[in-house]
C-alpha cells in the first residue's frame, strides 16, 4: 500500500462526504445513530470476540496494564457504548442554530449561526469505544470523521466501524462520512496530520508521546490535552467522611484514566485527624504514597516525593501527597504542577469553594465531588470526543458544540450602507 496515496484518498472522500452530512437534517442523522446503537447491541458478542483477539495480541506484545485496561471491552461497556450513541441522538442538534440576533441602527439584523467544522481527524490509542463515540458526535454535529485508532485495537475498531457504516446506509448517508484508517502503519499518522486541504481539526487522544509528536509535527489545528495530573485538595473545613469517600473514588476507581486523581493536598490542621485514615485507606487499596516531609513524619510507609512526582500523571496505583498551609498554597501548587485538566476541593466553606472555582486554572473545577466525573457522558453530553485543556474554542469535555463553530449571519430587507 502507498500510504501517502491512501491517506490522500481518505481525506478527499471525507471532504466530499462532509458536504452531504452538513446538510443532512436532524431526523436523518438521528435515524442513523439509532440504527448504529441497535446494531451494537445486536452484535455485542461479535464485538467482544474481536476485542478478545486484540487483547491476546496486546498481551503477547507486552502492552502495559494501563493500556490493556483501556483496550478491554466488556458486555457492560458495549451496552454503555450503545447507550452513549443513543444519548447523542437524543441531544438537540446544534447545527443551524442562530443566536444573539439583534437589530442594528441600519435596519439589518446581525446574529451568529452554529455550523459544522467540516472534517475531523481523531487519533487515539487503545480505547475502541472512542470509535463509536467519535463517529456519533461527529455525525450529529454535521461533520465527517477520519478515525485512526491504535494498532492494538484494529480488530475491535473494524468491527465497530462496520456497524457504523450499516447505520449510515440505513439512513441514506454516505459511508465515507465515517472512515477508519485501515492500516496499522505508523506512517499514516504523519500523513493524516498534514492533510490541511482536507482536514479542519485534529483531536488526539493518547499518551504524552503521541501528543508531543503532534505538537511538533501537526499542520492542522488541534483540540488536545497533554496529560491529566488531577488534584483533590482537602480543605481545613472539609467533612472528613466526604473527603475519604471522594479520594477513594477519585484515585482508586480506575488508575488508567485521565480524570483519575494523581495528587492530593491536605490542609495542615487536618494532619493529626485525617491523614492517618486517609493513608490507611490508600495503602489498603495498594496505592503507593509519595509525600512531603510532613507526610513522611505521619505515614511510615510513604516514600519521599520529588518535584517530578508532583507534576506526574502516574496512570498507576501511585499518588503524590503534600501538606499545605491552606487554600492559597493549595491553589498555587495546583496552578504550578497541574495539567489544567480537572481539580477538586473538599470543603464546607462556601467562600473557599467559590474562590477555588474562580482561581484554579483548569478545564473542570469541582466542589465536593470526585474528579472521575470529568467526562462527557457524566456531563450530559452523551459522549465526548476528547477533553481539551486549551483556552480557546472548546475547553473540558468536548461534545457537540465543541465540534461546531459560529459564523456571522446578516438578515436584511434591501438595506445598503450609507
Amino acid at each position: 500500500m502507498d500510504i501517502e496515496q491512501y491517506m490522500q484518498t481518505v481525506g478527499r472522500q471525507a471532504r466530499a462526504a462532509s458536504r452531504l452530512v452538513a446538510r443532512a437534517d436532524s431526523n436523518t442523522k438521528n435515524a442513523a445513530l439509532r440504527a448504529v446503537a441497535a446494531a451494537i447491541r445486536r452484535d455485542s458478542d461479535a464485538l467482544l470476540a474481536a476485542n478478545l483477539d486484540d487483547l491476546a495480541a496486546a498481551r503477547a506484545a507486552g502492552l502495559e496494564p494501563a493500556l490493556l485496561d483501556r483496550l478491554t471491552l466488556t458486555a457492560k461497556s458495549v451496552a454503555a457504548m450503545a447507550e452513549g450513541v443513543e444519548q447523542v441522538a437524543a441531544l438537540a442538534d446544534p447545527v443551524g442554530e442562530i443566536s444573539d440576533l439583534r437589530y442594528r441602527p441600519s435596519g439589518i439584523q446581525v446574529g451568529r449561526m452554529r455550523v459544522p467544522l467540516g472534517v475531523i481527524g481523531i487519533i487515539y490509542e487503545a480505547r475502541p469505544n472512542v470509535t463509536a463515540d467519535a463517529a456519533a458526535l461527529c455525525l450529529k454535529s454535521g461533520n465527517a470523521s477520519i478515525l485512526r485508532g491504535g494498532s492494538e485495537a484494529i480488530r475491535s475498531n473494524r468491527a465497530i466501524a462496520a456497524l457504523v457504516h450499516e447505520g449510515l446506509a440505513s439512513a441514506g448517508l454516505p459511508a465515507n462520512a465515517v472512515q477508519i484508517v485501515d492500516t496499522t502503519d505508523r506512517a499514516a499518522v504523519g500523513h493524516l496530520i498534514r492533510l490541511r486541504e482536507y482536514i479542519d481539526v485534529i483531536v488526539p487522544r493518547g499518551g504524552k508521546g503521541l501528543i508531543a509528536r503532534l505538537l511538533a509535527e501537526c499542520r492542522v489545528p488541534m483540540i488536545q490535552h497533554l496529560d491529566g495530573n488531577c488534584h483533590v485538595y482537602i480543605d481545613a473545613d472539609a467533612d472528613p467522611e466526604k473527603a475519604l469517600q471522594i479520594v477513594e473514588n477519585a484515585k482508586t476507581q480506575r488508575y488508567g484514566t485521565c480524570n483519575t486523581a494523581e495528587s492530593l493536598l491536605l490542609a495542615r490542621p487536618l494532619v493529626a485527624t485525617l491523614l492517618p485514615p486517609l493513608a490507611a485507606m490508600l495503602t489498603q487499596k495498594g496505592v503507593e504514597i509519595r509525600g512531603c516531609p510532613e507526610t513522611l513524619a505521619s505515614v511510615p510507609q510513604a516514600r519521599a516525593a520529588s518535584e517530578e512526582d508532583y507534576a506526574s500523571e502516574f496512570l498507576a496505583p501511585i499518588v503524590s501527597l503534600k501538606v499545605v498551609a491552606g487554600l492559597d498554597e493549595a491553589m498555587e501548587h495546583i496552578n504550578r504542577y497541574g495539567s489544567h485538566h480537572t481539580d477538586a476541593i473538599v470543603t464546607e466553606n462556601y467562600t473557599s469553594a467559590m474562590r477555588f472555582l474562580r482561581e484554579v486554572d483548569s478545564a473542570s473545577v469541582m466542589v465536593n465531588a470526585s474528579t472521575r466525573f470529568a467526562d462527557g457522558f457524566e456531563y450530559g453530553l452523551g459522549a465526548e470526543i476528547g477533553i481539551s485543556t486549551d483556552k480557546i474554542h472548546a475547553r473540558g469535555p468536548v461534545g457537540l458544540e465543541g465540534l461546531t463553530s459560529q459564523k456571522w449571519v446578516v438578515l436584511g430587507n434591501g438595506e445598503v450602507r450609507r
